[in-house]
């Protein structure tokens, strides 16, 4: 049995708040962090440009169509999901590219600190159903992305890039403001009640406190709404897919050392004293984790 539900918020509204820009404010950094800490989201819009989209929208849809030969829709069907691509880099070796972008990774170094791992890629192929037919997922449903209280100790923070333009049409991502580090999950009323669809033109970055509840937009604007989040962690936390293992280390010792950080290159788990004992700099666990 489908069920099947609309998850707009009643009317649908907007926040007034303005989209700061990275290229054109100095102070969108400190701004930015500042939000997350008071209302657990920000738009940083300019950080990826038209040509960067072009490729990245590209390779979206050649992974989805490998990820789909590899796995088979049915498979992919019975997990549940509505156009999640997870492991793309697998596919796309150019996904990796996104991970070098400077305002994205000055974002991880003010929050989850320069150590950081990168929890998952994960692109969103989210489709258009009709007005009241948008199946309810876990995606549709208010969740949280890290679902842990750790007493305001800030341990996980989303990247959402807007491949497209998020609009409450498309389904633009419903952000409750406020929600973040809470203990309890507040009601399904409430949740309801006060959601907001965030909208964002395409190369911008949906930056949010991972513990903040929110919720996949109904998209039914007639066509695919596309997006790629990344989540990153304290380097201790555990990733949803083991990057260094998925793509292998001929694969990320290609790539640039920041990158090899956030992928885990330097937080992966001896099997053998061999490994345990070897030269500070052979060590597969790095000092300085934090």
């Amino acid at each position: 049995m489908i069920v099947r539900a609309t998850l707009r918020p009643d009317t649908d509204r907007l926040i007034d708040r303005t989209v700061i820009s990275c290229r054109r404010e100095e102070s969108w950094l400190e701004r930015t962090v500042e939000a997350l800490s008071y209302v657990g989201y920000e738009v940083v819009a300019d950080v990826f440009d038209a040509q960067e989209l072009d490729s990245i929208r590209a390779a979206m849809v050649a992974a989805k169509d490998a990820i789909h030969a590899d796995l088979g829709r049915d498979r992919l069907e019975r997990a549940g999901e509505l156009g999640v691509l997870r492991l793309m880099m697998k596919y796309e070796p150019s996904l990796a590219r996104a991970l070098e972008k400077p305002e994205m990774l000055a974002v991880v170094d003010a929050t989850v600190s320069p150590t950081a791992i990168l929890h998952l890629q994960n692109g969103f192929v989210l489709p258009s159903f009709p007005e009241g037919d948008v199946p309810v997922t876990f995606q549709t449903s208010f969740h949280r992305d890290f679902p842990r209280h750790l007493n305001g100790y800030l341990a996980s923070i989303n990247c959402l890039l807007a491949v497209d333009e998020f609009t409450a049409e498309n389904g633009g991502t419903l952000v409750v403001p406020g929600t973040h580090q809470l203990a309890e999950k507040p009601s399904d009323e409430y949740l309801r009640r006060q959601a907001v669809a965030v909208e964002a033109p395409p190369g911008a970055l949906i930056v949010f406190d991972s513990t903040l509840w929110h919720a996949a937009g109904a998209n039914v604007s007639g066509r695919d709404r596309l997006g790629v989040n990344h989540q990153f962690t304290r380097s201790f936390i555990k990733q949803q897919i083991d990057y260094v293992r998925a793509l292998g280390d001929d694969v990320v010792r290609t790539l640039p050392e920041r990158s090899q950080q956030l992928l885990g290159w330097y937080t992966r788990v001896v099997t053998s004293l061999h490994e345990y004992y070897v030269p500070a700099d052979e060590r597969r666990y790095r000092a300085g984790q934090g």
